[in-house]
């Protein structure tokens, strides 16, 4: 397992926002209770990633929290984060290994596959995630997983995320089944009480 990966718990994915002073009030207001944080924004354009990417890497910094960049490694470079996020339409991870170094962490989502999740583990990704498990507002059509996959995938020996609809209440049921992460990004910023939520989340670790 790669020495800098964090310990189980929330892996917090930031919402999409243009004003980086409320992205970074907002995040900053849940940081604490996080293990893993992601940028990611669709919305803006790469002047905007790379001015909060930065912006964020501080924060993450005052808080001994890793920072993942979501889809672009060589952003993640560029900043000096602590690694990448890949989807099915990113480029493969021996690129981002080529470009984030030996050191870093790199993720692969795998959706609802198993078989995508043994080949990114042996291309050498640092993490695997899995889902939607549940209903996600931030992704309603996507693909959804099984609790089962979790559970088979331990033989592949890379931490396992968990993504998709999941709440305090059903974040148990996942976690049985081998989540070592959580990835929220409403359950904790839509809430009415993000920090409440954040430390619900972080709770369902230590119950």
């Amino acid at each position: 397992m790669n020495p800098r990966w964090p310990r189980r718990g929330l892996y917090l994915i930031t919402p999409d926002l243009a004003d980086t002073g409320e992205l970074l009030a907002r995040v900053g207001a849940v940081l604490a209770d996080a293990a893993l944080l992601q940028y990611r924004n669709k919305a803006a354009d790469a002047a905007l990633r790379r001015e909060q990417a930065s912006a964020l890497l501080a924060l993450c910094r005052r808080h001994d929290v890793p920072l993942i960049v979501n889809d672009d490694a060589a952003l993640a470079a560029d900043i000096g984060a602590d690694g990448v996020h890949l989807g099915e339409d990113d480029e493969d991870i021996s690129a981002a290994r080529a470009w984030l170094g030996r050191g870093a962490l790199i993720g692969a989502s795998c959706y609802d596959s198993l078989d995508r999740a043994r080949r990114a583990a042996e291309a050498g990704a640092d993490y695997i995630a899995f889902g939607a498990f549940f209903p996600s507002p931030t992704k309603p059509h996507a693909r959804r997983a099984t609790p089962a996959l979790l559970r088979d995938s331990a033989a592949l020996g890379r931490p396992r995320v968990a993504i998709g609809g999941i709440t305090p209440d059903n974040a148990p049921l996942l976690i049985d089944a081998g989540a070592d992460l959580l990835a929220v990004i409403s359950g904790v910023f839509d809430a009415a009480d993000p920090a409440a939520a954040a430390r619900a989340y972080r709770d369902c670790f230590e119950a």
